[in-house]
């Protein structure tokens, strides 16, 4: 195995980092992972991910992590409604979709990111995570790099693997090429269920996807029962700063939305009454399509190679399979070399991450037009859970 003997650091403990990190250690690698937070539990996790059978699932199978998968994920969190402005159902799929259907290329079971994040943890050898490890800078050294962090250490390493996510500080040793935004902000808020009431009553702890005059409110229920939402709508990519909002202000916040959501139903401004704060205006980015010379001591895999929109609910899934395939090609027998390794592996990915890019924008798309509402309607009646 041309890896057997080499020191491994991956940059990032997100579902991209650990799961390659899991699956090199089954091959009994030497591998560390480097992240930024103090310990798993220092940052609040964002919206629930939701697994593809061939990707996220399909990594977790090789992973041998499929039996915790299941202890873990939210049986029902998957099910949805599509309602209108007016707060009007109009599509459901919750007498209709089975709680647990593994195996079925259509069942995509929902997890939250803390619960996913820590089974990824507790599957690694002790010490296998390094926390309180911001990544500085790095120079070549030997065959491999020298890693520097902000708590002043450094380290050394004859492969790194950045899943630094989208604003990678390590992309620019790689490649030139930055996110583009895509022109959809995500304005993002978390309520107490027992502050939204009508709201709770009506996702039963699944989600919620409301389209009307071209903006949009999607929603989730947390495990915890936390009511996470986005109130989703076009805007220059300056908008946060000249909007001259204070976002830890629910008043401000609330009569933003109601000039900017005119038509829609008092019901949803229960969202924002009694948020927590501050809100968090997330602008939305894809990665362009692009190449970049494949080097025999780093790569990228997750956010930090191909971010995109969340609008096809790719991005962890797309990550999970770089983990896995880039695991296989670094221990594949057949290669001559490193780099030949991870040029399999890179072209690959760009494949793969270009199609599932261009479907996330697409569907962004589809989601802010005026047709929005019907378009949806169309579709999920005519693919049935």
């Amino acid at each position: 195995m041309l890896i057997k003997n080499r020191s491994i650091a991956i940059v990032g403990a997100g579902p991209a980092g650990l799961t390659l990190a899991r699956l090199l250690q089954l091959k009994n690698l030497h591998v560390k992972v480097y992240e930024r937070d103090f310990d798993k539990n220092a940052r609040v996790q964002g919206s629930p991910l939701d697994m593809h059978e061939n990707s996220g699932l399909a990594a977790l199978r090789k992973a041998d992590l499929l039996k915790q998968f299941k202890e873990v994920f939210r049986p029902g969190a998957d099910k949805m409604l599509i309602m209108n402005e007016q707060a009007e159902i109009l599509y459901s799929d919750h007498n209709t979709k089975p709680d647990e259907a593994f195996g079925s290329e259509y069942f995509r079971p929902e997890i939250d990111r803390g619960p996913l994040r820590n089974m990824l943890v507790d599957a690694l050898l002790p010490e296998t995570v390094v926390w309180d490890s911001h990544f500085i800078s790095m120079e070549p050294h030997n065959e491999g790099w020298t890693i520097h962090f902000k708590n002043g250490s450094s380290v050394y390493a004859d492969l790194v693997i950045a899943a630094d996510g989208a604003n990678s500080r390590l992309r620019p040793y790689l490649t030139p090429i930055k996110p583009v935004y895509s022109g959809v902000i995500m304005l993002e808020g978390t309520v107490a269920k027992q502050y939204a009431p009508h709201i709770d009553a009506l996702v039963k702890g699944g989600k919620i996807m409301a389209f009307g005059n071209t903006k949009n409110i999607l929603l989730g229920q947390k495990a915890n029962g936390d009511i996470g939402f986005y109130a989703s709508f076009k805007a220059n990519e300056n908008w946060a700063a000249e909007s001259g909002l204070d976002f830890s202000d629910n008043i401000q916040i609330l009569e933003w939305f109601k000039t900017a959501y005119p038509e829609w139903n008092a019901l949803w401004h229960e969202l924002i009454q009694h948020a927590y704060t501050p809100f968090i205006p997330r602008l939305i980015y894809s990665m362009p399509e692009q190449r970049w010379k494949t080097k025999s001591n780093l790569t990228l895999i997750g956010d930090a190679a191909h971010v995109m929109p969340p609008f096809a609910g790719e991005g962890a899934n797309m990550a999970m399979l770089d983990a896995l395939e880039l695991s296989e090609c670094l221990t594949n027998a057949t290669y001559q070399t490193i780099q030949e390794a991870i040029s399999d592996f890179e072209v690959n990915m760009y494949n793969r991450s270009v199609n599932a890019t261009r479907k996330s924008l697409e569907n962004g798309e589809k989601m802010h037009s005026k047709n929005a509402l019907s378009t949806m309607l169309k579709f999920f009646n005519a693919h049935p859970s």
